[in-house]
């Protein structure tokens, strides 16, 4: 215990503080369970250690990781049951999906010690019902994604700005774009955060981000998604054959048979590998109708999941095209429902029809349209039913 000890002392005292994530004010502390899940590198350990280290220093507060050695051969119950004899109340357990029977250990600590907190986080993939162990109903869950470019100018220009609900932006959008401009001209940064911005470890390290960004994806296929989903190596080998067909061409409407004959899978197997691709926050499907998401049903297009894959996994990138919807994708979907539209690019929240293009783009293709906007690259300061797309990332 001693040890694990030191080493959480040693970890909290090298944690950077300079640049803190406004989503850490969006979780409620003071909940008896908390989960917190993402994609590899979107920085869920630092959001952990970085509230420990703010907000913990009169708190009897341990931080283990459980692929640490000393599981191999220890339960997690028995060692945060030695801590509580000890007066410890606050347990931050991270990368929980690598320690088997994670969920009941869990539950059992949760209905067994009224007075303790416990917060853990794990992969995109995780599922909160496992077995007899369902802590969908007992633990408050968070999903925190990659940096959005309001976050990311915030940390690169050391200017602080609000997020815009959707609703904002479309009524508000010229005065809001004007305060903003005011203090940084976004183009200035827009084409870096494009490539490198979504994932914060571009802050330790700009010069290999495009191979740390491939090393966390295998990660996810290699260890991951096995571990969670318990499937096996030559699964493995069709969900990169997969992503390789995504990568040559997304976004697309997906040929589901020619793809299975592809790769050689049933179709439905398919549609499964796809989904995971897709927990895994690799890959992000489009579906005509809400009843579409989070069913079996044919995705209408699959996109990456933010654009810096799109740098990193694709040839891709000369496609501007590509590079805009993906992001305005991306930035949408944290806190709205996005489907496929008969005419356009998205509609959201079975309500606003977008079409996303270049400065010059006209409103002919969504034209009649109710609320109907043109999402505009290249473009300061809309004016109005024309946004710039740079606003979209102001979203959280």
């Amino acid at each position: 215990m001693e040890r694990l000890i030191e080493k959480h002392h040693q970890i909290i005292r090298d944690t950077p503080d300079n640049f803190i994530r406004s989503f850490i004010g969006s979780i409620h502390w003071a909940e008896r369970l908390i989960g917190i899940k993402g994609a590899k590198g979107v920085g869920k350990t630092t959001l952990l250690l970085q509230h420990i280290k703010n907000n913990l220093h009169n708190e009897k507060a341990i931080y283990l990781t459980l692929d640490d050695p000393f599981f191999y051969g220890n339960k997690v119950s028995d060692t945060v049951e030695a801590f509580i004899k000890k007066g410890f109340t606050h347990f931050f357990l991270d990368e929980v999906h690598k320690y088997a029977g994670w969920s009941g250990e869990i539950k059992n600590l949760h209905d067994t010690y009224r007075k303790i907190n416990i917060v853990f986080t794990g992969s995109s993939v995780l599922h909160l019902i496992e077995g007899a162990a369902d802590l969908s109903r007992r633990a408050m869950v968070y999903d925190l994604p990659g940096l959005s470019f309001r976050e990311y100018l915030e940390f690169t220009t050391g200017n602080s700005f609000p997020s815009f609900s959707l609703e904002e932006i479309l009524t508000g959008h010229e005065q809001i774009a004007q305060e903003i401009t005011k203090k940084i001209h976004p183009y200035e940064f827009f084409s870096d955060y494009l490539q490198k911005g979504y994932y914060p470890f571009f802050i330790e390290t700009p010069k290999t981000y495009n191979f740390r960004v491939e090393a966390a994806i295998n990660q996810s296929l290699e260890s991951d998604l096995p571990l969670i989903k318990n499937i096996t190596p030559d699964i493995v080998i069709k969900l990169k054959q997969i992503l390789g067909v995504i990568a040559q061409s997304a976004p697309f409407k997906p040929n589901i048979q020619k793809i299975s004959e592809r790769v050689g899978v049933s179709r439905n197997s398919l549609v499964i590998y796809i989904r995971y691709l897709e927990e895994a926050k690799i890959i992000k499907q489009l579906y005509t109708d809400v009843l579409g998401i989070g069913s079996l049903q044919k995705p209408q297009k699959i996109y990456f999941e933010n654009p810096n894959l799109i740098y990193s996994l694709s040839s891709l990138s000369s496609q501007i095209g590509t590079v805009r919807e993906t992001f305005v994708l991306n930035q949408l979907v944290k806190s709205n429902v996005v489907t496929y539209p008969k005419r356009g690019d998205f509609y959201v929240n079975e309500k606003f029809t977008f079409e996303v293009g270049g400065q010059n783009k006209s409103k002919e293709q969504i034209s009649g349209i109710e609320n109907s906007f043109i999402i505009s690259d290249n473009l300061e300061i809309g004016f109005g039913e024309k946004i710039p797309i740079w606003l979209m990332g102001f979203l959280y």
